[in-house]
């Protein structure tokens, strides 16, 4: 059985959700072991974009972009409509506001960061199986087993958790559907700036580029799955997008093709899949937490992992219900009503003249609102913040970037 270890809590997966609960935690005097099956550093197939709510709980856990070494800060967005249309919408400068961090090193330099704090990180060790009791959980994984208090589920869209104590969802398959490949040799304007382009074929989805340091990039494209596009259509579009002049363009003519490309799922459904059960919460992907409108997952996934650890942190070790209570009512406040005014919003670019509308407007919106624009963009306040007072404060677009 190897090591048989006791903690607070268990937390299984290791990512930015499952790190930023350790850190929390920790902090807040609690024992934590972290089980993660993969061994870091290790890749994860991503868009490698940071929004402002994503530095905002980076800067709160006290995490430092030098600690990744390709970290690139972002100053705007070119966005291209489905007809052709370019709008430029510039992000203020007191502060980062958008950045774009390769997954293999920044989920290295969070482990790293939960490490130093006191977090028993155990990666390499992939869970197995759990028993509850009233009191406690019993956890099970390759090479030891733990007894916590809570367990603290970020092991994924799939999450083995889930199915463990028999909240999984059959047949899931996610609501986007994600390509990414790197690219080098990037000459042209993407060596410098963000790009997103809307697609007539990929609608509701779009296409990015990312910049990294050293004349490479992040290129990849999302599509909402909506049961007409096979996973052959989607692999068939990749090199007839990357042929496109407006790509060929951004990219410069001498780009070239790093490797393979990869693809994932991504879920998005906060709205409606189980939070906790019993002594067990789920956070990041393995709560569905991703911007359905986007497919952005890196902040939903470190404020889930925060919320997570804060419940537990309020409620204590004897009050599972309190705990779970307090989390989905948390959850509910920051995401979900930001989650349906993000699918009705989805809805509308759905369409390619509903797509051309919005970026005409915005077009047209002068220099504040083009700006203010790329702040809701970049999730900088709440999407659906207009609809909930309860968030409304003093300084609503007018605080200053993450790390300022």
């Amino acid at each position: 059985m190897g090591d048989r270890l006791v903690a607070d809590v268990v937390i299984v997966g290791a990512g930015p959700a499952g790190s930023a609960a350790a850190i929390e935690l920790v902090r807040a005097g609690r024992t934590v072991v972290v089980l993660d099956k993969a061994s870091f550093p290790r890749d994860k197939c991503c868009g490698d974009g940071l929004t402002t709510l994503a530095l905002r709980e980076l800067e709160h856990l006290g995490f430092e972009p030098g600690s990744v070494a390709d970290w690139f800060d972002v100053a705007g967005a070119t966005l291209r409509s489905p007809s052709g249309r370019v709008v430029e919408v510039p992000l203020p400068d007191d502060g980062k506001y958008s950045a774009v961090a390769p997954r293999l090193q920044l989920d290295n330099a969070l482990v790293d960061l939960a490490r130093r704090v006191g977090a028993d990180v155990r990666d390499g060790s992939g869970f197995h199986s759990l028993e509850r009791f009233d009191d406690r959980v019993d956890v099970v994984a390759d090479d030891l087993s733990v007894t916590a208090r809570y367990v603290i589920a970020a092991d994924g869209m799939w999450s083995p958790v889930r199915k463990a104590v028999g909240a999984n969802v059959a047949g899931y398959l996610g609501e986007w559907h994600g390509f990414r490949q790197y690219a080098s040799n990037v000459t042209g304007p993407a060596a410098s700036q963000l790009f997103v382009w809307f697609e007539p074929d990929l609608l509701p989805g779009y296409a990015w580029s990312f910049p990294l340091p050293g004349n490479r990039a992040n290129v990849g494209f999302g599509v909402l799955r909506d049961g007409e596009r096979s996973g052959k259509d989607t692999k068939a579009i990749w090199p007839d997008l990357l042929q496109r002049p407006h790509v060929i363009e951004a990219l410069g003519a001498d780009f070239e093709m790093d490797d393979r490309h990869t693809a994932w799922p991504i879920p998005a459904r906060i709205d409606s899949l189980p939070l906790t059960s019993d002594r067990v919460l789920f956070v990041g992907d393995a709560a569905a937490a991703t911007d359905v409108m986007t497919g952005e997952g890196i902040g939903q996934a470190l404020l889930t992992g925060r919320l997570a650890a804060e419940s537990l942190i309020s409620a204590g070790a004897l009050q599972p219900s309190v705990a779970a209570d307090l989390y989905r009512r948390e959850v509910a406040h920051h995401l979900v009503a930001d989650h349906r005014m993000s699918l009705a919003l989805g809805k509308v670019l759905t369409t390619s003249w509903g797509a051309r509308g919005a970026l005409r407007v915005v077009e047209r919106s002068g220099n504040w609102g083009r700006r203010n624009f790329a702040r809701w963009m970049f999730e900088d306040e709440p999407r659906a913040v207009a609809l909930t007072p309860s968030r409304w404060h003093r300084d609503f677009l007018a605080r200053p970037g993450a790390y300022a």
